[in-house]
């Protein structure tokens, strides 16, 4: 075995470890059970306890990592999914709608986020950020008539927020439904007409199934 294959297959394993710590956490995030001992993660990760602490200082370093990484791949996923779009009303508008279905489809990562509900909020990773550019696109463009950015993301955060939660308080609840509604009322604060809000909110979606698999730590 030459020394460059040994060093590519000991950076695999370390980079199976970290991720193997990282969905065992998001586990416990989703679950809203974080005061667990380092030792109980190890063991849901079904690596060593010396293993932990290669990656790791702490337990609170892992949880941190554990949310940027739901994050990342809430943001890649959504990027993935609204690819080519021009139209930064038509992004924003279904960036939200794929997110409002993505609490029903990616349960743990919804989880996680809504557990962290103000790293959602103002992070700079995930939802957050692109929301904002669309938004900043948009009223650049004409599109919206915000008057501060700033408070527009307050309120759509806090949208998602509240709407994600709904969805896992009651099942039985139309997602897709709720969120286009929950879409169109949030374009019309921002400045688009009833008619065009609606209009928007009808158009076909790309098949979240059938996009790019991000349920696992990387």
């Amino acid at each position: 075995m030459t020394e460059e294959t040994a060093g590519d297959r000991s950076a695999r394993r370390k980079a199976r470890t970290r991720a193997a710590l990282l969905r065992a956490a998001q586990g416990f995030i989703a679950a809203g059970n974080t005061n667990v001992p380092i030792l109980e993660i190890t063991q849901a990760a079904d690596v060593g306890m010396g293993s932990f602490y290669n990656h790791f200082e702490s337990k609170e370093q892992l949880y941190q990592a554990a949310v940027e990484d739901a994050l990342d791949r809430y943001g890649a996923l959504l990027d993935e999914l609204t690819a080519g779009l021009e139209d930064p009303a038509l992004a924003f508008a279904q960036s939200f709608r794929l997110s409002g279905r993505l609490h029903r489809l990616r349960p743990e990562l919804s989880r996680v986020l809504l557990n962290n509900g103000l790293a959602l909020a103002t992070a700079e990773r995930g939802l957050a950020p692109r929301a904002r550019r669309d938004i900043e696109a948009a009223i650049d463009a004409g599109r919206f008539t915000v008057r501060d950015p700033e408070l527009a993301m307050v309120t759509v955060a806090g949208a998602m927020l509240c709407l994600g939660q709904l969805l896992h308080d009651q099942p039985g609840r139309d997602a897709a439904e709720a969120t286009d509604q929950v879409a169109e009322d949030l374009l019309r604060m921002l400045g688009l007409s009833a008619d065009e809000a609606r209009e928007l909110c009808r158009r076909p979606l790309p098949d979240v199934g059938a996009a790019g698999s991000r349920d696992s730590a990387a």
